[in-house]
């Protein structure tokens, strides 16, 4: 077995460059989407509903994206490549043809394409940065990576409110979306596909041969084969879908949860297919691959998880419902044509780009220094309660400037997110099988979404209406059951 070689400041900036126009991408989509399908008449109460094809477009597509990555090599272009490129090209032509939307119903199809697209390319820019470095690079790796992220993020964000400076228009009609959004939405379709294009002609992937003598021996199996698996816990997720989709007539429960019944159905009966065909000597499909790989995830892998799937949880809550937040309870805006809420939407990208900011900064310097003194499974708890204190801080804050110092303490959780779990899971898992743990490693970042999407609309109308301030509680609790089950990882990796 031998060593990889060892990455320049150049070489690690040229892995991750692609990252920033992605996250200038994924900005523009967060900041601007509930502004853009409000305008177009979409209710509060009816936003989650809307992002629910973005989330579920990235549970089913990046675990098949990681396996297939994993198995790909064409020459020159090489194995990560050519996923991430054409995924930019994708979300790069939907960038551009969001603005052009005539009506709710497009805006949500481009939002579909737009989220797929940057999935496509997401998932194996993570795998790309464990392929090309070795381990004790890892950490630096996800580092830069995570302050690209921050600097793209912050770029995407800030483009509609800068812009208004500039004189461009920030009032639209009814039914009409503002040319400032219009033009930042142009400008992060082309940034997105150059940048990606920089990674892509300036790095050459390891071809088969080096790799396998960089991994060593072949990566051991799961502890129990996928054939020997008994059809129980397939039955347990047919199960708790069909109670969630009994659940939603008997408690009156928002259409939308219908989904979440459909997708724990789903699963259960992916799961019974695919031991089926294991048990019919086909273990080597995609489907029994992918299902065989999910159940025998490392025990460091799962507890990350947890982590991950209430970290994302937050996350998911922010994006969708900053806007209706600060343009209600801090601008009191009556509705989405009012020159009050152009006013707050503004200012959201603002606080967007203000988090994003700080992460990028927090990702080269606070964060690397505290997993040098406590580790990196306490940084990473460090990060996510300054987090929840910032969701929290919404609640005692008078006035909408005064929020800039909540995103601090979200940057930090955000520069954490992105950096901490993916240093500690990177050095731990099989080189043959990056692909495809990073990707199903996203389904716990998808999986709450798509959870989110579905139930907190419900929540929101039963408990809380027309009071979405109320949401930021829940963000702050999720944080903080997110440090709690680090504190297990951290036990582990002590061990």
């Amino acid at each position: 077995m031998t060593e990889k070689p060892r990455q320049s400041l150049a070489g690690l900036w040229n892995i991750s460059f692609g990252f920033f126009g992605i996250q200038i991408g994924f900005a523009l989509q967060n900041a601007n989407m509930s502004r853009i399908f409000q305008t177009f008449g979409a209710k509060i109460d009816d936003l989650s509903w809307l992002w629910v094809a973005a989330p579920l477009t990235g549970l089913l597509v990046q675990p098949v994206i990681g396996h297939l990555s994993d198995r790909t090599w064409l020459g020159r272009l090489g194995r990560r490549r050519p996923y991430f490129f054409a995924g930019a090209l994708f979300a790069a032509l939907s960038l551009i043809a969001m603005p052009l939307a005539p009506a709710l119903l497009f805006a949500a199809v481009m939002l579909w394409v737009l989220d797929a697209s940057l999935n496509v390319s997401m998932e194996p820019f993570r795998a790309f940065v464990g392929d090309m470095l070795r381990k004790d690079q890892h950490a630096a790796g996800y580092a830069v990576q995570t302050a690209f992220i921050g600097a793209g993020a912050v770029v995407g964000s800030i483009f509609p409110w800068a812009l208004e400076h500039l004189g461009v228009s920030n009032l639209a009609a009814a039914g009409g979306i503002p040319d400032t959004v219009r033009y930042a939405f142009w400008f992060g379709g082309a940034a997105l596909f150059l940048s990606v294009l920089w990674t892509v002609v300036t790095t050459r992937e390891y071809d088969p041969a080096a790799m396998a003598a960089f991994e060593g021996p072949p990566a051991p199996g799961p502890a129990v084969p996928l054939a020997t698996r008994s059809y129980s816990a397939s039955a347990i997720w047919l199960v708790a879908g069909g109670l969630v989709i009994w659940a939603v007539g008997q408690f009156g429960l928002e259409k939308e949860v219908y989904l979440l019944g459909a997708l724990l159905l789903g699963y259960g009966l992916a799961s019974a297919a695919a031991i089926a065909l294991a048990r019919a000597g086909s273990p080597a499909n995609m489907l029994s691959s992918i299902v065989g790989d999910f159940a025998g995830m490392p025990l460091l892998m799962k507890r990350l998880a947890v982590a991950q799937f209430f970290s994302w949880s937050a996350l998911f809550i922010m994006w969708i419902n900053t806007t209706p937040i600060v343009a209600h309870h801090f601008y009191g805006a009556p509705d989405a044509v009012s020159p009050r809420f152009q006013e707050g939407a503004s200012w959201v990208d603002v606080l967007f780009a203000t988090y994003n900011g700080v992460a990028a900064i927090a990702a080269l310097t606070l964060l690397p220094l505290l997993a040098r003194h406590i580790g990196q499974a306490r940084t990473h708890i460090v990060g996510l309660l300054c987090g929840a204190a910032g969701y929290a801080s919404f609640f005692v804050l008078p006035d909408a400037r005064w929020l800039l110092l909540s995103e601090v303490g979200i940057g930090i959780a955000w520069a954490s997110i992105l950096a901490m779990p993916y240093a500690i899971l990177a050095s731990s898992l099989p080189q043959a099988k990056l692909g495809i743990y990073m990707g199903l490693f996203n389904v716990f970042v998808v999986v709450p979404q798509l959870l989110v999407a579905t139930a907190m609309g419900s929540i929101m109308q039963r408990f809380f209406p027309g009071e979405p301030i109320w949401t930021m509680a829940f963000a702050a609790a999720t944080l903080l059951l997110a440090a709690l089950a680090m504190t297990r990882v951290d036990r582990l990796t002590r061990a």
